[in-house]
């Protein structure tokens, strides 16, 4: 970790509450991505001023490597979630898994890369079974760590970088972004058909930094997972303003834990509401990419690394995955 460098303060980064009505309306004025940043009224009293004035009309020097970087990567696609619990993780390493190893109708395997941005509760190496492996360096920069599972999934996070399991990560914004501008400009990354961006919940600087930094590679969008209970799908709605904001395009929106399946019978009973997530797709204009099943195989597989594809290929479950990475690769390649 000695090369990741912290930072003093990022731009707009706000410490004020929500209820503070000048501080909200300053975040939704802030221009760090203009001529005006750091020199506009809404920069007064930002802690990142002087940092944005010092930085205007300068080219992050990380920029150019991660251009290249990702010109080698044919498809990008983030997953998002607007709260935590919803399986964002699992739906990000089961759509990794169905690309790398074919598993879905008439595909071939693909060349797959996965990237944990979830710097503060990481869980692609568990996910990935690669946890307790470490990232070695070489010529071409840091390697990422390669999956057992068919394909060879390379995959990357900062828990490969932790000294023990257990330890936290106690960073605040300008750290985060440091690390996640190396895990793309010194990553060999490779050739890759797809690299899934696993991020952390809600709308933050892992969010903001991957976008902007993304901007030159123009990423095939973002994959929106919810759960069908009403309290989920209100924070939804905040994740695909945001996307809106950024620009990013939106391949569409996944209800996970859609129903829950017997373990004796494989039929599934809905334990929840129904079709929350189809209806608030069809309401926004997007493609509705399935509903994933809540089911006990699947949880078992990911608490120990396994792959559902391979394990338990008739769930109910397992099925929904295949048409939702099915679904993946036609609305990328019809780009």
């Amino acid at each position: 970790m000695a090369n990741v460098a912290a930072s003093a303060a990022m731009p707009g980064d706000w410490s004020a509450g929500a209820e503070d009505a000048e501080a909200v309306r300053g975040i939704k004025a802030c221009p760090s991505d203009t001529v005006m940043a750091g020199r506009a009224s809404a920069c007064d009293g930002c802690p990142g001023q002087a940092l944005c004035q010092a930085m205007a009309g300068q080219e992050d020097p990380a920029q150019a490597a991660i251009d290249l970087r990702m010109k080698a990567v044919k498809h990008k696609i983030l997953v998002l979630a607007g709260k935590g619990g919803v399986g964002k993780s699992s739906i990000s390493s089961a759509l990794a898994l169905g690309l790398a190893g074919g598993f879905a109708a008439g595909e071939t395997p693909k060349k797959v890369g996965i990237l944990d941005l979830d710097i503060c509760g990481p869980s692609v190496s568990k996910l990935m079974r690669v946890d307790g492996e470490g990232v070695e360096n070489s010529d071409y920069g840091w390697k990422p760590l390669v999956s057992p599972h068919t394909g060879g999934i390379k995959a990357m996070s900062v828990a490969a970088l932790l000294d023990a399991d257990d330890e936290a990560v106690t960073w605040r914004g300008p750290r985060k972004t440091n690390l996640i501008k190396q895990f793309l400009s010194e990553t060999f990354w490779g050739r890759l058909d797809f690299l899934i961006f696993d991020t952390p919940p809600g709308t933050s600087d892992e969010h903001l930094t991957v976008c902007k930094i993304l901007k030159n590679a123009k990423p095939d969008g973002a994959v929106i997972v919810a759960t069908p209970q009403l309290a989920a799908l209100c924070t939804v709605r905040k994740e695909l303003t945001f996307c809106r904001k950024m620009g990013l395009p939106i391949l569409g929106v996944v209800e996970n834990m859609s129903g829950f399946v017997c373990p004796c019978c494989n039929e599934v009973s809905d334990v929840f509401s129904k079709d929350g997530a189809r209806a608030l797709a069809a309401e926004f204009g997007l493609p509705f990419l399935g509903s994933v099943p809540l089911d006990p195989s699947l949880t078992e597989c990911c608490e120990r690394g396994g792959n559902i594809f391979e394990e338990h290929a008739s769930s109910p479950a397992t099925e929904a995955l295949r048409v939702l990475t099915k679904r993946i690769i036609e609305i990328c390649e019809s780009r």
